[in-house]
């Protein structure tokens, strides 16, 4: 899974993308380094979601929570689901888009932002609560 072209789950890229996009629009202060801490912080959240990482800790703060949210929601709503996408499938995309992030990224700056909105013009998706999809089974 090199590239976007060859992904058998491009549609949960795609919805995680789109998250990003809409959490930029929202929040002036969201950079592509806390962008890449939320992503991070997501796949913590979405292993514990399912039992695993119970040590580890999800950070919070009001740039990172509505990403860590949201992609936990598209994780809850996708693995075992739809199209046989399994938590590490799920983990692996999330990995995806924070090296594009990283790729795209200029240091402070929202270079991946600017480097994607043009392609998700209409990226307006109802954020969940961060506490409504946080709680574990």
């Amino acid at each position: 899974m090199k590239n976007f072209a060859d992904d058998s789950h491009l549609d949960v890229c795609h919805n995680i993308e789109a998250t990003l996009v809409q959490c930029y629009r929202r929040d002036p202060k969201l950079t592509d380094l806390l962008c890449e801490f939320a992503l991070d912080n997501a796949k913590i959240a979405i292993k514990q979601h399912f039992g695993c990482a119970q040590n580890e800790r999800v950070s919070q703060s009001d740039s990172v929570a509505p990403i860590v949210a949201f992609c936990v929601y598209i994780g809850v709503e996708r693995i075992g689901k739809i199209n046989d996408l399994t938590l590490k499938e799920f983990v692996a995309r999330l990995d995806k888009i924070k090296a594009t992030v990283q790729r795209h990224s200029r240091a402070g700056g929202c270079g991946y932002y600017e480097f994607v909105s043009p392609f998700m013009p209409n990226a307006d998706i109802v954020l969940p609560s961060p506490t409504s999809t946080l709680k574990r089974k």
